[in-house]
């Protein structure tokens, strides 16, 4: 059972304290509702079967950002919620984008996620399929559980958008003529989506009006949009160390991302045919990383995409400006601020 809880701020400084990092400052506000999502993270992945179990632990050790979990909470405090129902739909969120981060280890034959080792690589891909498929499972029992139809049916939509978009890439793969527009229709179903419905959720728990969810689902879209061009700019710029899984490795899947859709049509031949190899063999033996990266900045595609990145941030922002300003809308402002620039 939940329980009923009251955040108090973090010892470590305040929004305006200089000292605080940003990330800090970004959970700060919801630092104890933020325990309870763990805690509910953790009552979730308990099971007689020992394997579930081993996953689930290997999993929660692996960390993460907990991004969507941070702002479902963050605007319920925006919109007055005082309850601990945006915990559990907190870690149904989470739950869900965690099986969209299994599967995508399988499809993309990835050996690290965040650092360590993934779960395919440790325990085959025939079980982490498994593991993938009861995540979303029960992400949506445990959403069924509070009954509020109007959040699960959000769900429902999120999710199937979540794998049409994954279906729509995996037909992209290793083709380096994906249009922009293409590269976007795949964005907004496989990340924005999401990020659209954790924002949107709280809305449901209130008496927000109708056009107050919609802007919150404009705001978690876009950020969303603009959260997956960063991660595309640090396939590039980013180091293993760092980003947690090898720089490049998007390329090297077979997939064409932003940066690289902007430089093609400038390449040369000989450019546009190596980039072309890299995608379709799936491997650097014939081509250097290096020489890739060269191509992009020679055409300052990594600039053009941040810039993109900014214009989706500003969009997110704006869609904020129907609220108040209060602790609740800065600290979702700063989140926007977060993303451009985060390095992993």
């Amino acid at each position: 059972m939940l329980r009923r809880v009251t955040a108090h701020p973090a010892s470590s400084g305040s929004l305006s304290d200089p000292t605080t990092s940003r990330s800090e400052r970004l959970v700060e506000p919801v630092a104890a509702k933020l325990q309870l999502v763990e805690e509910e993270l953790r009552r979730n992945f308990r099971s007689e079967i020992k394997t579930i179990q081993d996953v689930g632990d290997h999993i929660l050790a692996g960390g993460g950002k907990r991004l969507r979990p941070a702002l479902l909470l963050l605007v319920s405090e925006l919109l007055g919620y005082k309850g601990v129902r945006d915990v559990l739909y907190a870690a149904v969120i989470e739950l869900i984008h965690t099986a969209t981060l299994v599967h995508d280890d399988v499809i993309d034959e990835a050996a690290i996620r965040r650092g360590r080792t993934s779960i395919n690589y440790r325990w085959g891909n025939h079980l982490t399929v498994l593991v993938g498929d009861y995540l979303y499972t029960h992400s949506m029992n445990l959403a069924l559980s509070e009954g509020n139809l109007d959040i699960l049916r959000l769900l429902s939509n999120a999710t199937i958008r979540m794998i049409e978009g994954e279906i729509l890439g995996l037909e992209q793969d290793g083709q380096s003529g994906l249009s922009i527009d293409d590269y976007f229709s795949i964005v907004g179903r496989k990340t924005a989506d999401l990020f659209g419905a954790c924002c949107r959720i709280p809305a449901y728990l209130t008496s927000a009006s109708e056009a107050d969810s919609v802007a919150l689902f404009d705001y978690g879209y876009n950020l969303g949009v603009c959260f997956q061009l960063i991660d595309d700019l640090l396939d590039f710029t980013s180091s293993t160390e760092i980003l947690g899984k090898p720089a490049l490795s998007d390329l090297k899947e077979g997939k064409v991302t932003l940066p690289l859709i902007l430089t093609l049509p400038h390449a040369t031949a000989a450019e546009r045919q190596m980039i072309g190899r890299v995608a379709t063999d799936h491997s650097f033996e014939a081509v250097q990383p290096g020489d890739v990266l060269e191509v992009v900045q020679k055409y300052d595609a990594l600039h053009q995409t941040r810039e993109i990145a900014r214009d989706y941030a500003a969009r997110a922002r704006a869609a904020l400006a129907p609220f108040p300003d209060s602790p609740a809308r800065q600290t979702l402002e700063l989140a926007l601020d977060f993303v451009l620039e985060r390095d992993r």
